[in-house]
C-alpha cells in the first residue's frame, strides 16, 4: 500500500512538472514555454517567452521570413477567458541562403521572449495560463507546427525563476533600440552615420518583405567617419522611405551589434565624395569562385588585342625553347611568371592604397594619365627598336637559342612578364569583371590573392610549355629563320605605340602627340648610339685600336644616356597636356553610325520614367577591347537598325580621363573597369549587364528585329 502511495506520488509530481513546463516535442524541435518569475499578481504582465531546440539542419523564421517561410505566431489566455494577441521579441536571426532564396531565421535553440498583456485579476488559487501558438519548421520540407502551451503561477510576489536567466539573456540578445542615423537615397544607397570597423562587415535586414532583393549582394562604401551599404529593390518602386529594419555590424573578431534602424530621408548622392572601398560579405565559396575566374580571367586575356604586343616577344622566347636546355627553359618561364605576379601584386596594392585613401579608382585607371601612356608608348617604342635589331639588351646577341642561358636572360624574362602586365591593363578579359569587383570590394588580403590568380592566369600559357617537354617538342627546331622572325615580330609593337599615340591625342591633343613625337626621336637616337657602342665594343681588329674604339663605345654610351634622359625630362612637360581639351573618340555622338546621348545618371533616370529602353556603353579610348566591340558589333548594319526600331537610346560615358560619376555606376553595378554594357529594358526591369566581348548577335538579342525590306 505504501508502496502504490509513492507510486502515486510520483506519478502526481511528474504530472506537475510537465504542466509547470508545458511544452512540445516532434521530430523536428522541441518547444517549451517558460516563465521567468515563480508567481503571479494582479496588474503585472508575467515573464514569459518559448524555447525553441532545432534538430540539427532545421530552422525556424524570424519575423520576416525572407522569401519563403512564416513567421511565429500566439495568443494567450488568463484563467480560461478570451484568447488575446501577443507579440514576440525578436532576436537577431541568420541569413539561411537557399539557391535562388534568401531566409532569416534561427537554427540550434533559440529563446523568443514574449510581450502579454497583465492579468486583470489574480485569484488564490493562482493564474493559468494557455498559450496557443503555431509555426513553421524547415530543412529539406517544411512542416507546419501548433500547439497549446499551459502554465500555471501561484499568487503571490514574483520572484526570478530558473529560466530567468534564460529570459534575460534572450532580451539582451535583440538588436539595440536606437541605433546609428540612417538616410536612404533614391538610387538604395543606405547612408550609415558610423563608422566601419577596420575588418569589419555590415548588412541591412528590413523588416518587412519585399522590400529588398534579399541574396543580392550588399556592397559597402566606408569613409573614415560612415559607410554606405548599396541595396538593390525587390521590384521596381519597392524600397523607399521610410525604412525600417536591423543593420548588424561585424568587428574583425566576428563580434556582431545589431541595432533596430528606420530610414527616412533621402540622401543625396554627393559627386565630391567619391567612395572609397565597395565590399560584399565574402564566404570561402564566394572567394573561391573568384579565384577560378580570375584564372580564367588572365588566360583569356592572352588572347585579347593590346596583350598582342608582348605575344610577339614571347612568340620569340616560345621559339628558342626547342633548342635551349630544359632547365633554363623552366627558370626563364619561372622568372617571367614571377615578373607578371610582381606586376598584378603592385597594381592590386596601388589600387587597394589609392582607394583606401579614398581615391575612387578601377582596373585600369593608370591609363587615365597621359603621362603614363606616353612612358608606355615609350617604352615599346624602345622594345620594337630592340627586335628590330638596333640595338641588344643582355646576352641576346650571343646567340639565337641561348638567351635563357644567363642570368640576364631571366631577368629580362621577368622584365617581359612586368611588361605583360603593363600592356595588358587596358583591357578586361571575360571572367575578370567580376573577379576584379571581388577583389576590389573583399578585405586586401583576399584581394592581393585574387590579382595574383589573374597573373597565374596570364602567365599559365607560357609555363605550361616550359615545365611540360612533350608541348615544347613539337616547336620548330631553332635555325637562321629565326632572326627574320624576331624583325618581324616589331611591327605589332609598332603597331601598338601607334595605338597609344592615338590614345594620348584623346587626352591630350596635339601637344601631347608633339610630347610624344619628341621623345621618340630621342629615345631612338639613344637606342642608336648603345647600339653603335655595342658594335665598337664587339668589333675586331688589333690591340692598337682597341682603346680608340672602348673610349669611342663609352661616348657613345653617355651620349645615349644623355638622350633617355632628356626623353624623361619630357614627361612633366607631356602630364600637362592633360588640361587640353579631350578631341576625337572623347567628343562622338554617335557609335559607329548610332546616334549616342553623354551618359549622366538623371538622363537614365529620365528615360526609364520615360519607358524607353536604354544601352549604356561604358568605354575609353584606351581599351582596345571596347575598340573591337565598336567595330565588330555596332558596326553592323542590323543592329543599327534594330536599335533604331526598338527606340533605343544609347547613353555612353567616356572614361578616358577620370570621370567620378562613372566611377560610381561602374561600382554600383558591380564592376571597376570598362567596357561595361548595361541594357535597361523599357518596362522598368533590372538592369542586364552583357559579356564585355559583344557579337552583333548579342545585341540583336536585346530589342525587336529590323523590319524586313
Amino acid at each position: 500500500m505504501i508502496r502504490l502511495l509513492l507510486a502515486v506520488l510520483l506519478c502526481l509530481s511528474v504530472a506537475a512538472t510537465a504542466r509547470a513546463s508545458s511544452s512540445f516535442t516532434s521530430e523536428h524541435d522541441t518547444v517549451t514555454l517558460i516563465a521567468g518569475e515563480t508567481a503571479a499578481s494582479e496588474g503585472h504582465a508575467p515573464m514569459l517567452a518559448l524555447r525553441f531546440a532545432m534538430q540539427p539542419k532545421w530552422h525556424t523564421y524570424w519575423s520576416n521570413p525572407g522569401d519563403a517561410g512564416a513567421a511565429a505566431d500566439a495568443r494567450i489566455a488568463y484563467d480560461g477567458g478570451a484568447a488575446q494577441p501577443v507579440s514576440f521579441l525578436w532576436p537577431t536571426p541568420q541569413r539561411l541562403p537557399d539557391g535562388p532564396l534568401m531566409s532569416y531565421g534561427y537554427t540550434g535553440t533559440v529563446t523568443l521572449p514574449i510581450t502579454a498583456p497583465a492579468p486583470g485579476r489574480v485569484d488564490a488559487h493562482g493564474l493559468d495560463i494557455t498559450l496557443t501558438a503555431e509555426w513553421l519548421v524547415c530543412a529539406d520540407v517544411c512542416v507546419p507546427e501548433n500547439a497549446i502551451f499551459t502554465l500555471h503561477l501561484p499568487k503571490g510576489v514574483p520572484q526570478p525563476s530558473a529560466d530567468r536567466a534564460s529570459i534575460l539573456a534572450a532580451r539582451a540578445a535583440l538588436p539595440a533600440e536606437h541605433g546609428p542615423a540612417v538616410r536612404l537615397g533614391s538610387d538604395g544607397r543606405l547612408s550609415v552615420d558610423q563608422s566601419l570597423p577596420d575588418g569589419g562587415d555590415a548588412w541591412f535586414l528590413p523588416s518587412t518583405p519585399g522590400v529588398i532583393d534579399q541574396l543580392a549582394a550588399q556592397t559597402i562604401a566606408t569613409t573614415p567617419d560612415s559607410f554606405i551599404l548599396q541595396l538593390k529593390p525587390a521590384a521596381p518602386g519597392s524600397l523607399k522611405a521610410p525604412l525600417d529594419g536591423v543593420l548588424v555590424i561585424r568587428d574583425h573578431s566576428g563580434a556582431e551589434h545589431a541595432s533596430m534602424v528606420r530610414a527616412d530621408t533621402a540622401a543625396p548622392a554627393s559627386a565630391a565624395t567619391p567612395p572609397p572601398v565597395l565590399r560584399p560579405a565574402s564566404s570561402p565559396m564566394a572567394l573561391l569562385r573568384a579565384l577560378l575566374l580570375a584564372v580564367a580571367g588572365g588566360l583569356v586575356l592572352n588572347l585579347m588585342p593590346c596583350v598582342f604586343p608582348v605575344l610577339a616577344m614571347k612568340a620569340m622566347a616560345v621559339a628558342r625553347m626547342s633548342g635551349a636546355e630544359r632547365r633554363h627553359v623552366r627558370l626563364g618561364a619561372l622568372f617571367y611568371t614571377a615578373g607578371v605576379l610582381v606586376a598584378f601584386a603592385a597594381i592590386g596594392a596601388l589600387t587597394l592604397i589609392l582607394r583606401g585613401a579614398g581615391g575612387s579608382v578601377g582596373w585600369g585607371f593608370q591609363f587615365q594619365s597621359v603621362a603614363f601612356v606616353g612612358a608606355t608608348a615609350w617604352l615599346l617604342f624602345a622594345v620594337g627598336l630592340n627586335l628590330s635589331g638596333l640595338f641588344e639588351i643582355g646576352t641576346s646577341a650571343m646567340g639565337i637559342g641561348q638567351g635563357l642561358a644567363t642570368r640576364g636572360g631571366h631577368l629580362g624574362e621577368a622584365a617581359t612578364g612586368l611588361l605583360a602586365v603593363l600592356v595588358a591593363t587596358p583591357c578586361t578579359a571575360p571572367f575578370m569583371g567580376v573577379a576584379l569587383a571581388t577583389a576590389l570590394a573583399a578585405p586586401a588580403a583576399e584581394a592581393m590573392v585574387i590579382f595574383l590568380a589573374l597573373g597565374l592566369g596570364l602567365a599559365l600559357p607560357y609555363l605550361l610549355l616550359a615545365l611540360i617537354p612533350r608541348l615544347a617538342a613539337l616547336l620548330p627546331k631553332p635555325g637562321a629563320w629565326m632572326d627574320v622572325f624576331r624583325r618581324a615580330l616589331a611591327f605589332p609593337v609598332y603597331a601598338a605605340v601607334v595605338w597609344l599615340v592615338w590614345v594620348a591625342t584623346q587626352q591630350g591633343g596635339a601637344a601631347a602627340v608633339l610630347c610624344l613625337g619628341a621623345g621618340m626621336v630621342l629615345i631612338a637616337l639613344a637606342a642608336w648610339l648603345y647600339g653603335l657602342a655595342q658594335h665598337l665594343r664587339t668589333e675586331g681588329g688589333d690591340e692598337r685600336t682597341a682603346h680608340r674604339r672602348i673610349r669611342r663605345a663609352r661616348l657613345s654610351g653617355v651620349l645615349a644616356l644623355a638622350s633617355l634622359l632628356t626623353a624623361l625630362a619630357l614627361l612633366p612637360r607631356l602630364a600637362q597636356t592633360a588640361n587640353a581639351p579631350p578631341s576625337g573618340a572623347a567628343q562622338a555622338t554617335t557609335l559607329s553610325g548610332l546616334p549616342t546621348e553623354p551618359f549622366s545618371e538623371s538622363r537614365l533616370a529620365e528615360l526609364r520614367s520615360a519607358h524607353r529602353p536604354v544601352f549604356v556603353d561604358m568605354s575609353a579610348a584606351w581599351c582596345v577591347t571596347c575598340l573591337v566591340n565598336e567595330k565588330v558589333a555596332f558596326s553592323s548594319p542590323d543592329v543599327r537598325c534594330a536599335f533604331k526600331a526598338g527606340g533605343v537610346s544609347v547613353l555612353r560615358g567616356d572614361w578616358t580621363r577620370y570621370d567620378p560619376a562613372i566611377t560610381r555606376f561602374l561600382a554600383s553595378l558591380g564592376r571597376d573597369g570598362v567596357p561595361l554594357y548595361a541594357w535597361y529594358p523599357a518596362d522598368g526591369g533590372e538592369p542586364k549587364l552583357l559579356p564585355q566581348v559583344l557579337t552583333p548577335g548579342v545585341l540583336l538579342g536585346l530589342t525587336r528585329p529590323c523590319p524586313a525590306g
